[in-house]
């Protein structure tokens, strides 16, 4: 890996390096995208089956794009019981997890007749899109159906592409039914998404899409944004890890290649004050790439967007994390706790050398569905509130509406809405 100076420059360059992954830079694709989606719209099952032939080699049409019961049955047999077992605790501490970011609806009531609230109602109907082929992560699909189930969504189906044979990856299936999808349909890509966010004959109309993907996905969710809404367009995965000469390089290092090994877009950073590891943990890395079964991949990914950063102060290497904002964010050092309440911009925080970011990613509870490309500075992990919709309550007597009313008119006037004036003014006019 390379060990960079940290300074203002290197700084500034390695920011611009990461931003150039980011979705918003994926033009190239879109207007592929839109005509997908387009198509889709307007044509519905016929655009949705031709795509599946075109895309996943597969024969799909109205009777067999639904998943039915026997499938999941047969999904059951193919996964083995220890990792189902290992699921449905996984589920569990997910749901516990996301239980508590619940919110009750409220009202005050004041003794001179007004009334204001706030009223907490789950969104109708979801839909999760899930990756087939070597991007099927049934984990994926216990973070994004487990939250809506505790925000209350009554209905929430899957769309997920099939094989070249019509069938669907059975620990998809099998961590579908454990969450409680109600509805599974074999379509994947731009396709899906757009099926979700219009509706076609076989495929319903949803309210909410979430759910990872590639850039014709991402670039999908972006497209149809506003006739439905969506968690985020994600960007390539990351991992940022601070830590002092008391880190172990080893952990350091296996952490870092746990995420270059997803694409070769995906960005693993190490900040430390010490040379000593920075050293050590790069040979580290070049070592374990050779080893591990996505060496292609991680030597890519390391190449790319894998750096090593010297850092004169742990203050230099906080302020370093805090503008890149990181999706995971590791801290190994001698004083993680004190270190992660200087940290504002991240997606999830690991703390210690236990707390390796694939815990989270499978089974801690906390959603691994996170911000990316830097948006960790305003954009927050899927939660039980991106599955609610809060309305607001007022309620004002005669009496409470007398007391305000020429500070209304008065407000009303002064931006020349005389409307607005006028529906409280006829109120006292009698």
């Amino acid at each position: 890996m390379k060990i960079l100076k940290l300074t203002s420059e290197s700084k500034k360059d390695l920011l611009n390096t990461l931003l150039k992954r980011s979705p918003n830079n994926y033009g190239q694709f879109e207007s592929a995208v839109s005509g997908i989606v387009s198509s889709v719209r307007e044509r519905g099952d016929e655009a949705v089956f031709e795509y599946t032939k075109r895309f996943d080699k597969c024969e799909i049409d109205a009777s067999n794009i639904r998943v039915t019961k026997e499938e999941i049955k047969e999904a059951y047999q193919k996964v083995d019981e220890k990792l189902v077992e290992v699921m449905k605790r996984a589920a569990d501490n997910i749901r516990v997890f996301h239980e508590k970011q619940l919110h009750n609806s409220w009202i005050d009531m004041n003794e001179d007749g007004t009334m204001l609230g706030q009223k907490i109602t789950p969104i109708e109907f979801s839909g999760v899109y899930v990756p087939g082929g070597k991007a099927a992560y049934p984990s994926s699909v216990l973070m994004n159906v487990i939250p809506a189930k505790v925000a209350g969504v009554k209905r929430i189906i899957m769309t997920t592409p099939p094989d070249a044979e019509g069938k669907v990856y059975a620990g998809t299936l099998v961590a579908a039914d454990i969450a409680g999808v109600d509805e599974i349909y074999k379509a994947g890509g731009a396709q899906a998404i757009a099926a979700m966010a219009f509706g076609t004959d076989s495929i319903p109309k949803v309210d909410k899409i979430t759910g990872p993907g590639n850039i014709y996905v991402a670039l999908a969710k972006k497209a149809c944004f506003g006739y439905v809404s969506i968690d985020s367009i994600a960007g390539p995965s990351e991992i940022l890890i601070i830590a002092d000469e008391t880190a172990n390089p080893l952990y350091v290092a296996s952490d870092l290649l746990s995420q270059a090994e997803h694409d070769e877009m995906a960005s693993a950073i190490l900040i430390t004050t010490n040379e000593a590891l920075a050293k050590e943990v790069s040979a580290q890395a070049d070592r374990l790439a050779e080893e591990l079964s996505r060496t292609e991949i991680i030597k890519k990914s390391l190449d790319n967007y894998g750096y090593i950063l010297l850092a004169d102060t742990m203050e230099d290497a906080i302020g370093a994390a805090n503008e890149i904002a990181s999706e995971h964010l590791e801290i190994l050092t001698a004083n993680p706790y004190e270190i992660m309440t200087k940290i504002n911009n991240a997606g999830a925080i690991f703390l210690g050398e236990y707390s390796s970011e694939p815990l989270g990613d499978y089974y801690a509870g906390p959603n691994h569905i996170l911000p990316t490309s830097g948006t960790a500075k305003f954009f927050s992990p899927l939660n039980v509130d991106d599955f609610t919709k809060k309305t607001s309550i007022i309620s004002y007597s005669k009496e409470a509406l007398s007391k305000v009313h020429e500070d209304i008119e008065l407000f009303a006037e002064s931006e020349g809405l005389t409307a607005h004036a006028n529906s409280i003014k006829v109120r006292f006019e009698q």
